[in-house]
């Protein structure tokens, strides 16, 4: 409906924070011009047009702010749900920086992320053929932190199966063996609304599981969360690297306060989706006055 056509422009256009080329020219298009090329752009972002999430990650998407906690998270090549991501954005303490192909991993960096991939076996491949393996080694020996976050979570243990070539070719790969877990890919695929408990702080934690696979080992012992009396996800044995299956774990407040808190960050003590909420309402409203309808039936 044209409430949430209007949230689903307004989430992509507060994932950049400063003035963006590329936001400098979509606005004016989308807006102003009811005939132009800018209401196919929007048509195009409401149905979700793949290209439009590369764009913005090609531009280098950073907070620019005052942070001084640097959380660097691997852009890869088929990534999935970086919008999990955005909740540390809005953390005035963190600088959080999008590492490209061809980027070495910042050295200052507290936390790595890698997050969801829509490949978990082929980004696995390219994060190695990028250097990114050795990065993180030299990451965790300096005493930083890493966190996997869906098919993150995967690549971190010690491999990755493919028996019944459900992203290709039937393979196994070596994983970056931060975690004593291994994962091997299944055909059902999850797809569920979570609340979860934080094993870590026993904060809740309101997100999304959808992935393929099924990962265990050792490491599991000790879970990420708690979902509905079973265990996900996996902590090391020191407590600096942690996965887990669970999407949008950054946006329940109190979870992400104790997060950045381990990491030496006073947390903002915002309500993240309260903001989104305002924001979203006001973009909204915009878009109702400009004509949404003839935006919408472009996208249909």
């Amino acid at each position: 409906d044209k409430a949430e056509a209007a949230r689903r422009y307004g989430a992509l256009l507060r994932r950049e924070s400063t003035p963006d080329a590329l936001l400098i020219e979509l606005g004016p298009k989308v807006l102003d011009e009811p005939k132009g090329a800018g209401r196919q752009a929007l048509a195009e972002i409401i149905v979700g047009a793949e290209r439009w999430h590369t764009l913005f990650l090609e531009r280098g998407l950073r907070a620019e702010g005052p942070g001084t906690c640097v959380i660097a998270v691997l852009v890869l090549d088929r990534i999935a749900n970086f919008d999990d991501l955005d909740p540390l954005r809005a953390e005035p303490g963190v600088d959080l920086r999008f590492v490209r192909s061809g980027d070495a991993i910042p050295g200052d960096a507290v936390l790595v992320i890698i997050p969801g991939s829509k490949s978990t076996i082929g980004d696995l491949q390219r994060l190695k053929e990028n250097g990114w393996e050795r990065d993180l080694q030299a990451h965790v020996t300096r005493g930083g932190h890493v966190l996997g976050i869906c098919g993150g979570y995967q690549m971190l243990g010690r491999s990755v199966s493919d028996p019944q070539g459900i992203e290709g070719n039937a393979r196994t790969i070596d994983g970056l063996g931060l975690l004593d877990v291994v994962t091997e890919m299944a055909p059902e695929k999850v797809v569920r609304n979570r609340q979860a408990v934080s094993a870590l702080y026993g904060t809740p934690i309101d997100g999304y599981e959808i992935h393929l696979g099924v990962t265990s080992g050792p490491d599991t012992a000790r879970a990420f969360c708690h979902i509905d009396g079973r265990s996900d996800g996996s902590v090391s044995a020191d407590g600096r690297i942690m996965g887990t299956y669970l999407h949008g774990l950054f946006s329940s407040d109190s979870f992400r306060s104790r997060f950045l808190a381990e990491l030496g960050v006073g947390g903002s003590n915002s309500s993240y989706r309260e903001s989104v909420e305002r924001a979203l309402d006001a973009i909204a409203l915009k878009l109702e006055i400009c004509g949404l309808g003839e935006v919408l039936r472009r996208a249909r």
